[in-house]
């Protein structure tokens, strides 16, 4: 249990720092502005105010439901992980498991 929780606090937080990078890469390759861009040629000139992509999906709020997402994959992978040990302890335990070997034993 205490493996898997440090695994998946560990995927926690490389998802995030992914998804930071990804954020930055696609506002340094100008991706937001062109499709705010493109949202108000189709709006025509009925809106007076330009469109702003970033203020409807800004960082924080996609960090924030990626933090979420994070906390919930936390706890379900520790729950599966100590789930799926304790089941393959009690089939070990009753049917002999797996056993393998590295080295010959002198």
């Amino acid at each position: 249990m205490k493996t898997a929780f440090l695994l998946s606090i560990a995927f926690a937080i490389v998802t995030v720092v992914a998804v930071s990078v990804v954020w930055y890469v696609l506002q340094a390759a100008g991706v937001y502005d062109s499709i705010s861009r493109t949202i108000t040629d189709v709006l025509g000139s009925a809106s007076e105010t330009r469109f702003n992509l970033e203020d409807y999906i800004g960082l924080q709020r996609v960090l924030g439901f990626t933090a979420l997402i994070c906390v919930v994959d936390v706890i379900l992978i520790t729950a599966i992980a100590t789930l799926c040990a304790f089941l393959y302890n009690l089939s070990a335990s009753l049917l002999g498991g797996l056993e393998v070997t590295l080295a010959e034993d002198d």
